[in-house]
């Protein structure tokens, strides 16, 4: 399955700023060792999983935060498509983690020969005052994560950051999944941004 090397988690981090917080998130790439300490089945041994945590946790309600993950798979039609989190079904808001210093996880498997998963991930804040209904996506910054299988082979691309334009490179999409929503273009308050 995995390359030895590929067995130590990969990390990234990458600094934030929301509500005039600074944090930074903490990204995690590894290789699923233990399905049953994961809540797996045995065919997802050997494939990576991610997990990213945000720091420090949150103290009150302007820093609830969600995660938004575009993923293309070999699974469907080509291109990039909304990757909710399957046990809650269909959810009429894009976020797959949403909360107070919401942590995602993922460990896409599969029983195809063949396979690849490329992931953009975004942690985004809501836009507008605090108790009205928010239905405007604000991302915050942005990390690619994934890995392609042939046969028994499985190599893992490290977590990379991304830029503003691959957020805005979703809009179109994400404008028409969730028809009512608005997706904000660039990134919001990051530090980084000029």
């Amino acid at each position: 399955m995995a390359a030895p090397e590929l067995l130590s988690p990969k990390r990234l981090e990458l600094p934030y700023r929301w509500n005039e917080v600074e944090g930074e998130v903490r990204v995690e790439i590894g290789v699923n060792d233990d399905p049953a300490a994961f809540g797996c089945e045995e065919v997802s041994r050997g494939f990576p999983y991610c997990r990213a945590t945000v720091h420090p946790p949150a103290r009150g309600y302007g820093e609830m935060l969600g995660w938004i993950q575009i993923v293309d798979t070999d699974e469907d039609r080509p291109g990039f498509r909304h990757d909710r989190f399957e046990p809650l079904g269909d959810a009429a808001h894009p976020f797959g983690f949403f909360g107070f210093s919401p942590t995602l996880f993922d460990l896409p498997h599969t029983y195809l020969e063949n396979w690849n998963f490329h992931a953009h991930t975004f942690l985004c804040g809501l836009g507008g005052k605090l108790l009205e209904m928010r239905k405007e996506a604000r991302a915050i910054l942005g990390f690619s994560w994934g890995f392609s299988k042939r046969g028994e082979e499985i190599e893992h691309r490290e977590p990379a950051a991304l830029g503003p334009e691959a957020w805005d490179a979703h809009q179109q999409y994400l404008h028409r999944r969730f028809q009512g929503w608005s997706f904000t273009p660039g990134f919001h308050q990051h530090p980084l941004r000029p």
